[in-house]
């Protein structure tokens, strides 16, 4: 049994730190927002009244914030000053490379050891503890934190070093992003050619239109009956997510001088999805906004 802080604790992060639980760890939790304090508590997680509270005494400290501002502000604000000499922090949020790679030098130079280990799956993976976890760290600590992201994960990919994960994470997304929105295009066009949701289905998820946006996550209700589109697009993986990961993305694209075209029109068609009501809609709900936009035009 390790004992394990757990920081953050939302729709990932609950379920999360629950399988922790399941699997026979002692998981101290906390979390600014009541609510998920209380879902947890019923999950078996021993909640802090403060994050300080939290880390003390733990073995391994997972964070999974909203940004990388939040985790090193949280790094420098006292969190790193709380643990034990030494202790493993993971930090499972998604956030912008260079960021990852300051919070781990910022928990080395307090004497602990520290990784970015973003995830994919969304909440499905999450509750199931199927998700893939994206590392970036050294091999040893690599190897050290592998037993614990095997309890909330079904794969466990080592990338690289310090921001290697994150680097992962982003290019994943992007390639989500953009196939998404060709999937959704693809099953507009369909209807205005008279063609039945299930039977554009029937074909693409068995042929070379096949991806994980079409066959996981469909976003028209029938063909894939856990997808979001047959529970009004609860998410999943919000709107507003990938709204910010295709922003992570699109400053990679211009720090690193990437030519792409794709990219940055994807950003820009999820971040008005997000501004225009699509925030806490699951992200495959931008069929809905592709919809409306063809309404009214020649079919």
């Amino acid at each position: 049994m390790t004992r394990i802080a757990f920081l953050g604790l939302g729709n990932m992060g609950g379920p999360m730190a629950a399988n922790l639980v399941k699997a026979g760890h002692e998981v101290v939790g906390f979390d600014p927002v009541p609510a998920a304090l209380d879902h947890s508590r019923q999950n078996g997680v021993t909640v802090a009244p403060d994050p300080g509270s939290a880390v003390s005494g733990a073995e391994v400290v997972i964070t999974m914030f909203p940004s990388g501002k939040h985790v090193i502000d949280a790094y420098s604000d006292g969190l790193l000053a709380a643990a034990a000499p030494g202790t493993l922090f993971i930090d499972s949020s998604t956030i912008d490379v260079e960021d990852a790679r300051t919070a781990r030098s910022l928990a080395v130079a307090a004497g602990h050891r520290g990784m970015d280990a973003p995830v994919s799956g969304g909440v499905g993976g999450a509750t199931a503890g199927t998700l893939t976890f994206m590392v970036g760290a050294d091999v040893a600590d690599f190897a050290a934190a592998e037993p614990i992201l095997s309890v909330m994960g079904g794969r466990i990919v080592h990338c690289g070093d310090s921001g290697a994960g994150q680097a992962a994470k982003i290019c994943n997304n992007l390639i989500l992003g953009v196939s998404m929105i060709a999937v959704s295009e693809a099953f507009v066009l369909g209807e205005k050619l008279g063609l039945s949701n299930q039977a554009l289905f029937d074909v693409a998820s068995t042929a070379s239109g096949q991806c994980w946006a079409l066959t996981t996550n469909c976003p028209v209700p029938g063909p894939v009956p856990a997808s979001p589109a047959n529970r009004d697009y609860q998410p999943g993986f919000a709107g507003a997510l990938m709204a910010k990961d295709l922003g992570l993305a699109l400053a990679a694209l211009e720090s690193t001088g990437t030519a792409a075209e794709l990219a940055p029109l994807a950003a820009s068609i999820y971040r008005r999805f997000a501004d225009e009501g699509g925030a806490g809609l699951d992200f495959s709900a931008i069929i809905k906004t592709i919809r409306e936009n063809s309404e009214g035009r020649a079919a």
